[in-house]
């Protein structure tokens, strides 16, 4: 077994360089046919592809007039010679050496055909954001899992599976959703690895933060038309979802996010979702709490992960203290 991981990349060299560092220091007892690099860029000017270089990955470019998140996916596997697709964000950095072969484990043993590994912020991150991690991608692993959910930020395909049912290039966000429905549809079964987390970084602006929640519910259209927000939804989201977040961060003592940051993350997260899908048909109600609603699992709020937590850089050695530190193993 050999493994390609495929990075997408626009100007990420603020973590590239520590992304690129733990990959090389991931255990691959179990890819006796080695791992490789492939970088698929969209334009970077900040170095991103100076540190691809160094670090000996392959790159393959696609114009920005003709990106899309399926389309340069589909490129990078297609340049890959591995048996296994790895997807990786080029601002995911793995917690410990053991990601990649706990991402890859249900592949090769045949539990299933698409994974995809638990997410994690840090102090950087805005604790909004943390808990929808906490809610999406919690501390127990699920292989195979219930339903088609899935996050290409930190996933890995047979590619063989790839080769048979391609990204789909025309969404504008969730196209690992859309092929986990078509596969799960066919068969075939999905895997949520708990113990492959990475620390997900995002250092965006408010109107950065209201386009990609508006973007993944235009393409959420395509996958569920039935899924539909109104006025009220945003609302009763919004004021759900803040007073959560408040009462997390007292109970956890969280200082790393303003009170204020919190309302404006969840303020451009419901409306850039009412602006994507506001137009479509009206969603059953458990669906529709299902993919909106803030509320995360009583469990999730306690976990230590939650607490603030101080980073540090992989290429110090070090791992990073309380978030990544004692993660559990995958339970499969």
């Amino acid at each position: 077994m050999r493994a390609s991981i495929v990075i997408r990349t626009l100007n990420e060299a603020r973590h590239l360089g520590d992304l690129l560092v733990m990959i090389a220091r991931q255990d691959t007892a179990a890819l006796p046919g080695g791992v490789e690099v492939v970088l698929v860029d969209s334009g970077s000017t900040d170095g991103t592809l100076d540190l691809a270089r160094a670090h000996g990955a392959r790159i393959v470019t696609i114009e920005k007039a003709e990106f899309s998140f399926g389309r340069s996916l589909n490129r990078g596997c297609a340049a890959a010679t591995g048996d296994i697709l790895v997807f990786v964000s080029g601002h995911c950095v793995p917690v410990g050496t053991d990601w990649l072969g706990a991402l890859c484990a249900p592949l090769i043993d045949g539990r299933a055909a698409y994974t995809y590994g638990r997410q994690i912020g840090d102090d950087d991150s805005n604790y909004s954001e943390r808990r929808i991690f906490a809610k999406y991608f919690p501390d127990t692993s699920a292989v195979p899992q219930d339903g088609f959910f899935c996050n290409n930020a930190n996933a890995a395909i047979l590619k063989s599976v790839w080769a048979a049912h391609r990204f789909d290039e025309a969404l504008t966000g969730l196209e690992d959703m859309e092929l986990a429905k078509r596969l799960v549809a066919r068969g075939l079964r999905i895997g949520y690895v708990a113990g492959a987390p990475v620390f997900h970084h995002h250092a965006e602006t408010w109107p950065q933060v209201r386009r990609r929640f508006e973007r993944e519910a235009i393409a959420l259209r395509a996958i569920m038309p039935e899924v539909h927000l109104t006025r009220l939804d945003v609302l009763r989201f919004v004021l759900a979802s803040v007073a959560g977040d408040w009462r997390s961060a007292a109970r956890n003592r969280i200082r790393s996010t303003r009170r204020i940051d919190m309302l404006r993350y969840r303020w451009n997260q419901y409306v850039g979702s009412w602006r994507g899908n506001h137009e479509h048909r009206i969603l059953s109600q458990r669906a529709k709490e299902r993919f909106f609603y803030p509320e995360v699992t009583k469990k999730a709020e306690q976990d230590d992960w939650l607490r603030p937590l101080r980073r540090t850089p992989p290429h110090e050695g070090q791992q990073p203290e309380g978030e990544g530190k004692e993660l559990p193993a995958a339970s499969r």
